[in-house]
């Protein structure tokens, strides 16, 4: 008895839709729980402050629809002026974190004894809590037992009350902010040096280059998307700060240290606030302020890459 003949071709199976495009549907599955929670927890609250804001609600009660009145009246507002100036201040002192930043780490990048522990020292604040920061340069401070202080009186200078004063307050939180900032910074920028191509720095070299020249024409266009990150980053942390001054002092004194974060905080959940449509208004001009920044960034990588690739 001989076993039946086995066909040469065998009917070929037609493929399903999943197996036909599973090149296409794999990644969205993986990318879709994300996509979700980005759409509930982000996209989804700023629309939702764009409608509050054109209310006036206490958070409890009914809302009543009041359209612009609450924009008409932060043009007004000596309170919002004040913030709005404190963050322009932020912003522009906030950017010295990126030259910073990258210095320390070319300084890094070398081999010399003990890198390691410099290493250490200089990642230590970026692991440390905004609250932690604020505390510790808050007793760096202090009038009488801080050490900002003491190295005054050591070298024959008066004391200064940096947090007590109107004038000095905001810069000296900007101080402590840059702290952990640059220390961001500088990681972006290790990482980015450890990218560069050595064939190029090489050339560079033969060319005669080096120095400040290294730096310019061959080290820094290749740190591009390292400072294009830091930039962004950077930015949009000294506009949304908010912990340094509540826990350094409150905004105050006489509110010269608020900022649009800290007022809108004030405003829709303070002690004496509850305008949640008010609140909502300020978030609304804060996160427009964000969004030119981020959007003409990216409008700058996307230009420099298309020139890139029909260059």
């Amino acid at each position: 008895m001989t076993a039946p003949a086995t066909p040469l071709h065998q009917p070929r199976l037609e493929a399903t839709w999943m197996q036909r495009n599973r090149m296409t549907v794999t990644p969205i599955l993986f990318l879709l729980p994300g996509l979700l929670f980005f759409l509930v927890y982000v996209i989804s609250p700023i629309f939702q402050s764009f409608n509050i804001s054109l209310y006036r609600w206490d958070g409890l009660g009914e809302a009543r629809f009041i359209g612009l009145d609450n924009y008409r009246e932060l043009a007004t507002d000596r309170n919002f002026e004040i913030s709005l100036w404190n963050n322009l201040r932020w912003l522009v002192l906030y950017l010295l974190a990126i030259p910073l930043g990258l210095f320390i780490a070319l300084f890094l990048n070398q081999t010399v004894t003990g890198i390691r522990l410099y290493k250490s020292l200089f990642f230590f604040p970026f692991v440390l809590s905004q609250v932690v920061v604020g505390l510790v340069f808050s007793w760096f401070y202090l009038p009488r037992e801080g050490l900002l202080n003491a190295a005054l009186q050591f070298f024959g200078l008066g004391t200064v009350n940096i947090l007590g004063n109107p004038d000095l307050a905001t810069y000296g939180i900007i101080a402590a902010g840059l702290w952990p900032q640059t220390a961001y910074c500088m990681i972006l920028y290790l990482t980015g040096l450890n990218a560069v191509d050595p064939e190029q720095v090489e050339a560079g070299r033969l060319d005669g280059a080096k120095g400040w020249k290294m730096l310019w024409y061959v080290i820094l266009p290749q740190l591009k998307p390292a400072t294009f990150i830091a930039f962004v980053v950077t930015i949009i942390g000294a506009l949304r700060s908010f912990d340094l001054i509540s826990i350094m002092t409150n905004g105050g004194p006489f509110g010269s240290t608020r900022v649009l974060s800290f007022y809108m905080f004030e405003q829709a959940l303070g002690e004496y606030g509850f305008r949640m449509g008010y609140g909502s208004a300020i978030a609304v001009v804060l996160f427009g302020i964000m969004l030119v920044f981020i959007a003409y960034f990216l409008w700058q990588m996307w230009r420099d890459e298309r020139a890139a690739r029909h260059g």
